[in-house]
């Protein structure tokens, strides 16, 4: 296969770790280089790996979804996978241990972002509104079945009122990745849309940062503002596993639209 463009931001010191950034259906566009941006901003080197390069590498708008369908049918599990690991062999090359890297993805991403953990050794993975819950995308199994093979902790954000994504399927998958050796959490949002958040940062309370946030389920919504700085090795809640990277997701809010699809956006079939 070919080489795997990678869109690359680098912090201004020393790395906190590594993040690999999966994008959306709309590939590696100028919104998923900001939120790559941010993560670096945050003392993280952030690696962006560009699924689309084998069709062009194009960067769709948020405005009409015909475009997509070429780009986004044709992927496949190999290809996919093949492009990651050239983001995670970066990260490695540059000696950022595997425990130090993340893996975050939106959309066709979130679904990436949790096969990944199943099958690579990453530090931490977080879905966005990932589909293929109960039916399978690029190859890949359901996610309901993917995920009690997690190997590294995991964390699912979904939005209530997504009608691409039944909260059914969403509360199969919290079951289903229950059952593996890693702590999991769900958080679900009552908001429009894909997104877990309606598009303002006073409204999201910077709730990304959690991951969990603490051991009960539903603590999560109640924690604000606050950096995940636990230690782990005996993590007793996702929150405190996904603190062992120190990964403040709060950096991916920006006022005026929500992450990941703009509030105006279509509806991407995932």
């Amino acid at each position: 296969m070919a080489g795997t463009p990678l869109t690359v931001h680098e912090p201004s010191g020393d790395p906190a770790g590594g993040i690999v950034v999966i994008q959306e259906t709309f590939g590696v566009n100028d919104h998923i280089d900001d939120v790559t941006h941010r993560f670096a901003a945050e003392g993280w080197l952030a690696v962006a790996p560009h699924l689309f390069h084998r069709t062009g590498d194009p960067e769709l708008g948020y405005d009409d979804l015909s475009p997509v369908v070429p780009y986004f049918g044709v992927l496949t599990a190999d290809a996919v996978l093949h492009d990651v690991d050239a983001a995670l062999d970066h990260l490695a090359g540059v000696g950022i241990p595997t425990d130090r890297v993340g893996i975050v993805g939106f959309c066709l991403g979130g679904t990436v972002a949790l096969v990944v953990a199943t099958r690579r050794d990453v530090g931490a993975a977080v879905t966005f509104y990932g589909g293929g819950l109960t039916a399978g995308r690029f190859g890949f199994a359901l996610l309901i079945d993917e995920a009690p093979h997690l190997r590294a902790p995991w964390l699912g954000l979904f939005g209530d009122l997504d009608e691409g994504i039944p909260m059914d399927d969403v509360e199969r998958l919290r079951a289903a990745a229950a059952t593996s050796s890693q702590p999991t959490e769900v958080v679900r949002y009552p908001t429009p849309g894909p997104a877990p958040w309606p598009g303002s940062a006073s409204t999201a309370d910077q709730r990304t940062l959690i991951p969990g946030g603490a051991a009960s389920s539903g603590a999560a919504a109640r924690v604000r503002g606050r950096k995940l700085d636990a230690a782990i090795p005996r993590a007793e809640s996702l929150g405190s596993d996904f603190g062992r990277l120190g990964i403040d997701l709060a950096c991916l809010q920006s006022s005026g639209h929500e992450l990941g699809r703009r509030p105006d956006a279509p509806r991407p079939t995932r």
